[in-house]
């Protein structure tokens, strides 16, 4: 994450205030690039993943992210340098579009959650790797160890070109692509069951009535059946950002050298969090598709709002509005431990829901044209959030924490009131459970179909 020689021609910025103490050469905007390309990437991933299958979106990506990793370590001057950081975004956008689809698409219901929750969790060994890279590359003598870091990129996306040629595509993918007798065969083989027709005939009732939606994004933003599943393909990553886990997870050694600790404890610091990221993931995997979706927001958001506003009020207590100070040691530990508890409700709740909710709410018609919001969405106010929370340092010092913490509570509370429960409930049948909740059932049209009914009695069956 941090590339100190890339701006040879930028000085050393430190200003004194102990709010505003950073490198600007480790916080520029090179950053956004990556952010950027994906949220333009995810847009294209829409029609690539329905012509060509979640598989193959998913080889695009890691070749994508292989060629920008290659091109970034080996830069001579900043053009390629940024080429190659684009292309990285390019991968980033199309994976991560394609696959959270795929997971929720190949899982039996009642796993769907643990399955795709496996994702968050590579997602948590990914940033915890990076600190352990920037940790050793910090080391390297002569200013060349970002080159190594960027190298190591290229390893995670070989497994994935090579893991994408070894699986199958996803059975309701290869339905809509007229490959019937592939997607029975597939839905056999990963269900390991012969009889398979009950689910088969669910994803093509499905696979019908995505075809009859001719114009997706016309029909999600514009066509008023799609409220509910556009409301969460916005609002989830939107949320998702303003948890403050990015500012946690990016800038966690500056915020730790800021409050006293030393280079390489903040380091050090940042690769502890890193550590709480992976193991409190296993909670969600283990729990999600028991307690529910609700329950691990509803825990993980009350967690966090408590860890934030500590936080917040011990760096006040020792910093003040004025900025100046030393941060003890007693205090400087008590801010390590409940960034580390905010960090494992993140891990249990915002962090895998979020990604877990927008890859199981939207209907087949929908479904690729909403992750691609969804990605933009995250895409977007990631990169956003990056770059205004020095500033929102400076100016709201130890309020900051209460500013994220605040919105935390926001979204808690529109958890509780509008998300409605999903776990064990076939991905194809997902759209019926609108229907049961009090404020999404006025917007939802009832067709009333045999079909419908059928769905709706095993739901009400697998979920009592």
């Amino acid at each position: 994450m941090f590339f100190p020689v890339i701006f040879e021609q930028q000085k050393e910025r430190v200003i004194t205030n102990q709010y505003c103490k950073f490198d600007s050469q480790e916080l520029t905007l090179f950053g956004s690039s990556l952010f950027l390309s994906a949220m333009v990437a995810a847009f294209f991933a829409s029609p690539m993943a329905r012509a060509f299958g979640r598989k193959w979106t998913l080889f695009v990506a890691a070749v994508a992210y292989i060629v920008g990793a290659v091109f970034g370590a080996l830069a001579a001057n900043f053009v390629v340098l940024i080429t190659g950081r684009l292309l990285l975004g390019v991968g980033v956008g199309l994976c991560i579009h394609a696959s959270p689809l795929y997971i929720s698409e190949m899982a039996p219901a009642q796993q769907r959650g643990m399955l795709n929750i496996l994702f968050q969790l590579m997602i948590t060994v990914g940033i915890l790797s990076a600190s352990l890279t920037n940790y050793w590359t910090s080391k390297i003598t002569g200013g060349w160890g970002w080159r190594v870091g960027l190298a190591f990129g290229t390893v995670p996306a070989a497994l994935i070109a090579l893991g994408s040629l070894a699986i199958p595509d996803t059975p309701i993918s290869l339905i809509v692509r007229g490959d019937g007798e592939m997607a029975r065969a597939t839905l056999a083989k990963i269900r390991g069951v012969d009889d398979v027709r009950a689910e088969f005939e669910d994803l093509t009732t499905a696979s019908e009535e995505s075809k009859a939606v001719a114009h997706p994004w016309r029909e999600l933003f514009f066509g008023g059946k799609f409220k509910p599943q556009l409301t969460f393909a916005l609002l989830i990553p939107f949320f998702q950002q303003l948890t403050g886990i990015n500012v946690i997870m990016f800038y966690a050694p500056v915020l730790f050298k800021t409050v006293g600790f030393r280079q390489d404890a903040s380091l050090v610091s940042s690769v502890i969090t890193g550590l709480v990221n992976v193991f409190s993931t296993f909670v969600a995997i283990m729990t999600a598709d028991k307690v529910g979706r609700r329950a691990l927001f509803l825990q993980g958001g009350t967690q966090m709002i408590i860890s934030q506003i500590l936080v917040g009020t011990f760096i006040g207590l020792q910093f003040g509005l004025s900025g100046t100070g030393a941060m003890s040691e007693q205090y400087a530990m008590c801010i390590v431990l409940f960034v580390c508890v905010y960090v494992a409700g993140f891990a249990w709740s915002w962090g895998p829901m979020g990604w877990l909710i927008p890859s199981e709410v939207y209907p087949l018609a929908v479904r690729s044209a909403a992750q691609s919001v969804t990605v933009a969405v995250n895409m977007f106010f990631t990169a956003f959030i990056s770059q205004i929370f020095l500033t929102l340092l400076c100016h709201l010092r130890f309020g900051l924490f209460y500013f994220f913490g605040g919105w935390v509570l926001l979204m808690t509370i529109f958890i509780a009131t509008l998300l409605p429960e999903t776990k064990c409930v076939p991905v194809e049948e997902v759209s019926l459970v609108w229907r049961k909740h009090w404020f999404w059932r006025k917007f939802v049209i009832d067709a009333g179909d045999t079909r419908g009914a059928e769905m709706r009695k095993r739901i009400a069956l697998e979920m009592s």
